[in-house]
């Protein structure tokens, strides 16, 4: 009887360590691009991560059925979102802090700092090139520092008309949107963490002020900030002079419900995030309205209450497999959703090329599973 259930337990084994998942790569077996055809396609739906499996993989082996599966950790409620090399941060507000994302290692931890360090509700983040992480917490009103291997170092912000909700690191400067004081704060990024300049004036009056600054970035020439309290992206020269604003309140191209997190490319178009919309738009530097991609959610690459843009040069050689053969990654784009059951949406921005001649007719490639590892 012993020896009958050693065998079926070995048959199950093999049955279960054999049986591939039933995640569908769609870069491979739906191809989701935007615009649609017959437009030339930019955008390139790859994949997501919605819990430590999708990274880590799932495919069952002999060992897991012996010793039992690894927990499989969700990705609660995703809000603000950074990446350097080998790594994606993500902050999860519901756990009170961070996901950590290994592309390197294929590994997924959370990261729940306490003590000096602990988080209330991290909304945005930001990794410098040191890898130091600056975390914008809109409860504790503080902007909180760790090192490298994630080490408290230091926090500020303490005050009555200070609430940030995005944190930006440029040029020496930690710039951060402040929606209680209705200003851009820029603090000296040394140890002091002193006050540099705010900006702009707060008076309704005067053009360029901001209602509720809610994110930011920053390239070497200009300061863009939603304006979520008046469906504009602002932007402002590095010393804080008002330029012009994108955007407007309404339903047509090119407009704003809630515009959300920003991201500028290496060819200055700006993309926005709209949780009214779920979707993000992209404007030329001048202003045009030039696509947009994703929708209210109901499938891959849709979005549902989406809150982050970041843009990725750094980590294509870990997600290049997704994309199809008749297209060339120029970069990634990732954009968190703090629900539905695709928490962080990652796309590729491509350009057409020729495709192999081993390519099938489709123009898929010849796998057609995710089994394994995420970046493997």
């Amino acid at each position: 009887m012993a020896l009958r259930f050693l065998l079926l337990a070995l048959v199950t084994a093999l049955l279960v360590s054999c049986a591939r998942s039933i995640y569908q790569d769609p870069a491979t077996d739906n191809l989701v691009i935007y615009p649609s055809p017959p437009d030339t396609a930019r955008i390139q739906f790859l994949t997501h991560i919605s819990s430590s499996r999708d990274v880590t993989g799932n495919r069952k082996s002999f060992s897991t059925f012996i010793l039992g599966e690894k927990e499989d950790i969700p990705v609660n409620k995703p809000y603000g979102i950074a990446a350097t090399k080998g790594k994606m941060y993500v902050c999860d507000t519901r756990i009170h802090g961070l996901d950590i994302i290994d592309m390197q290692k294929n590994s997924f931890q959370q990261f729940i700092p306490s003590g000096r360090g602990e988080l209330k509700v991290p909304i945005n983040c930001f990794i410098d090139s040191q890898g130091y992480l600056y975390v914008a917490d809109a409860e504790r009103k503080q902007i909180v520092i760790f090192d490298e291997n994630l080490k408290y170092m230091s926090s500020f912000g303490e005050g009555e008309n200070f609430k940030p909700t995005d944190v930006f690191v440029n040029n020496g400067k930690i710039w951060v949107s402040n929606i209680a004081g209705h200003q851009v704060n820029v603090f000296s990024n040394d140890t002091s963490y002193s006050l540099l300049n705010s900006f702009p004036e707060v008076d309704k009056s005067v053009e360029g002020c901001l209602f509720s600054p809610t994110n930011i970035f920053v390239t070497d020439s200009n300061v863009y900030v939603t304006d979520f309290g008046d469906f504009k992206i602002k932007i402002y020269s590095q010393e804080g002079v008002y330029k012009r604003s994108i955007g407007s309140y309404g339903q047509g191209l090119g407009q704003f419900v809630r515009p959300k997190g920003i991201a500028v490319d290496n060819e200055s178009n700006l993309f926005v995030v709209d949780a009214g919309f779920e979707n993000t738009q992209i404007f030329s530097k001048q202003g045009e309205l030039l696509m947009f991609f994703g929708g209210s959610y109901k499938g891959p690459g849709d979005m549902w209450l989406p809150a982050k843009v970041i843009l990725d040069y750094d980590n294509m050689k870990y997600l290049e497999k997704y994309v199809d053969p008749g297209f060339k990654l120029k970069y990634l784009i990732y954009v968190t959703n703090q629900f539905g059951p695709d928490k962080i949406n990652i796309y590729g921005a491509v350009e057409p090329q020729k495709t192999n001649k081993k390519t099938s007719k489709t123009g898929k490639k010849n796998k057609s599973l995710k089994t394994g590892p995420m970046f493997n």
